[in-house]
């Protein structure tokens, strides 16, 4: 997961193969004896305000984990103990892949534990299982040094973050997973003020998960069985890029681009290009999807 991915994602049409945690699912009187590692706990509700759009402002960095595993905890307290060290100038938050695997899913995480750090809402950095304590300083320190004057928190630690009221609001609408009125709250903030980075994301992340978690987890599988619909094309790009299949996602549709003609075409490729807004525009990936599409069209 080195490529920045999506800054939204949900419901993750797909299974994951979690290949470390193929045992039965934790009890609740097991996972109470073990103690969750610290930090944000992340759930489908939280994940948006205090995982993406916190990323904008410092790194955040995620650790996927199960009470069943004892290098998750490890790792947890290991990386609890650097956080609070550290203090405000990065987030330490845990993904409990037993009790939240749809989140997992959304990480594509296939072991635990993994960490992802995320910066400016996307992947920047991860790995899997324990690493020694001067190991994660250094990353960690690269982590830093990576975001350094990049994120609007790099450099105020310590100061207490002025937050307009409706921008309040609207976070407040992502954590009680409210998404039509968050979406509604941050296009008002987008009205007001069109070069607003958060709420400018924001309605373009939120719009891409409400679309997404309505497709099948068998989406990809129907529209293999029938290339020419456009409608199971497009649901199939976007189960797709929650999978982390981003260069698939892309082919995809720019195959339909060249197959179809007139209002079909124009609706393959806005979603197309909809899709490529979701990363940054430095990767490779979205850089040869964006030739291959000008070369379907001309």
């Amino acid at each position: 997961m080195t490529r920045p991915g999506p800054r939204i994602s949900s419901a993750l049409a797909g299974a994951v193969d979690l290949s470390a945690l193929k045992q039965r699912p934790a009890s609740s009187a097991e996972s109470a004896s073990t103690g969750a590692p610290g930090g944000i706990e992340v759930t489908e509700t939280n994940l948006e305000a205090d995982v993406l759009v916190r990323s904008t402002e410092v790194p955040v960095v995620v650790l996927l984990w199960s009470p069943r595993s004892d290098a998750s905890v490890q790792l947890g307290e290991a990386l609890g103990a650097l956080s609070a060290t550290d203090g405000a100038k990065w987030v330490f938050a845990t993904v409990n892949v037993d009790t939240t695997p749809r989140v997992a899913q959304m990480f594509g995480v296939q072991a635990v534990p993994t960490v992802v750090a995320l910066a400016a809402g996307r992947p920047l950095s991860s790995f899997e299982g324990m690493q020694p304590p001067d190991q994660l300083r250094r990353w960690i320190d690269s982590l830093l040094n990576a975001v350094a004057g990049k994120l609007s928190g790099a450099g105020d630690e310590g100061q207490p973050e002025e937050v307009d009221p409706q921008l309040e609001q609207a976070r407040a609408l992502l954590d009680e997973g409210d998404f039509d009125a968050a979406r509604n709250a941050y296009q008002a903030i987008l009205d007001a003020d069109p070069n607003h980075a958060e709420a400018k994301g924001a309605v373009r992340q939120i719009g891409f998960l409400q679309r997404a978690t309505t497709h099948p987890q068998d989406a990809v599988a129907i529209a293999d069985a029938a290339p020419d619909d456009i409608a199971a094309a497009l649901a199939a790009a976007d189960v797709e890029i929650l999978q982390q299949q981003i260069e698939p996602a892309f082919a995809r549709l720019t195959a339909l681009v060249r197959r179809t003609a007139g209002d079909d075409r124009t609706t393959v490729r806005t979603r197309l290009i909809e899709l490529f807004d979701l990363f940054d525009p430095a990767d490779p990936a979205v850089i040869a999807g964006r030739r291959n599409l000008a070369n379907a069209l001309y």
